[in-house]
């Protein structure tokens, strides 16, 4: 009898104005346990950051998929999270060498996949495989929120992480979108067409 392997999915970055929505997929390993895996919104970022390297050092795979803004905006961001979600599906298939046996999916609905699959709502509090792969997901966007930052500094990325918060709505008025901003969410798409940017 083989083993079977479940994966845990789930996404980070529905909600801000800008970056791409990125999933994490873990396959954690039972003979190398992780310690308090739980929800990364209820983890400190230096916390996170310490479970994501043990992940990274521990799981028997993961994945990491995302969908950019550019996708976000053509096919919205419902669909875009499910693609992010398959592509992670993918990535960790790839490090595995097979498909996972079953997807754990957080949320109340499954991206198109050739295995089973079953969506758990809260599923990064009831689910450790889940909880993992939001901690790779948050963790993954995050940092790509400090890149970000680096080349824009005048919207305060590294502080908000592009979620709708008065500062970035301030620094949208000041400085128009830059190329990273998802155009089709409303605040976006009012602050460009009262600039005209």
């Amino acid at each position: 009898m083989s083993l079977i392997w479940v994966c845990g999915v789930d996404e980070a970055g529905r909600g801000p104005l800008v970056g791409a929505v990125v999933a994490g997929a873990v396959v954690l390993d039972p003979n190398n346990p992780i310690e308090g895996l739980k929800d990364s919104k209820k983890l400190t970022a230096v916390r996170r950051e310490y479970l994501y390297e043990q992940i990274m050092e521990k799981a028997k795979a993961w994945g990491v998929g995302e969908a950019s803004p550019a996708e976000i905006d053509k096919i919205n961001i419902l669909q875009a999270t499910m693609l992010a979600m398959r592509r992670a599906i993918e990535d960790l298939t790839t490090r595995l060498g097979a498909w996972p046996d079953k997807a754990l999916i957080d949320g109340n609905r499954c991206p198109e996949l050739p295995i089973a699959a079953e969506a758990i709502v809260k599923g990064d509090a009831k689910e450790p495989a889940i909880s993992a792969a939001s901690i790779v997901a948050k963790v993954t966007r995050d940092r790509q929120m400090q890149i970000l930052h680096e080349r824009h500094p005048e919207y305060g990325f590294a502080h908000h992480m592009g979620y709708p918060t008065e500062a970035h709505f301030a620094a949208l008025k000041q400085f128009g979108a830059c190329d990273q901003h998802r155009r089709s969410f409303s605040p976006v798409r009012k602050v460009l067409e009262n600039q005209n940017y």
